[in-house]
């Protein structure tokens, strides 16, 4: 059984060593519920996913892909990077607010 959450945040952009990111990070209510959910899976298998990742299904607009969430500060808060493709194709820039639909894989 699948989880949906719902949220509108903040794009921000992030220039790393191989290139320029965008993102956003979720926290309160949100990065509580995907911090359950990573929880109940390494317990349900005994092991938790790649840098503590969480996979989801993303949707912004007309957009959906599959991704994954990785956690920040104790995984208080969870950062999602948004494709190159979703950029464009949604109108999206640096600073605009995001409505997010995350469903937890």
């Amino acid at each position: 059984m699948s989880e949906s959450l719902a949220c509108t945040l903040p794009l921000t952009r992030w220039q790393g060593d191989r290139g320029t990111y965008h993102l956003v990070t979720i926290s309160v209510e949100i990065a509580e519920a995907i911090a359950a959910h990573a929880l109940m899976h390494r317990l349900e298998f005994g092991t938790q996913r790649g840098f503590g990742s969480v996979k989801v299904m993303a949707e912004i607009g007309t957009s959906r892909w599959k991704t994954s969430v990785f956690p920040q500060n104790g995984k208080t808060e969870w950062v999602l990077l948004i494709s190159k493709k979703v950029m464009p194709a949604e109108g999206l820039a640096e600073g605009d607010s995001v409505p997010l639909e995350l469903e937890l894989l």
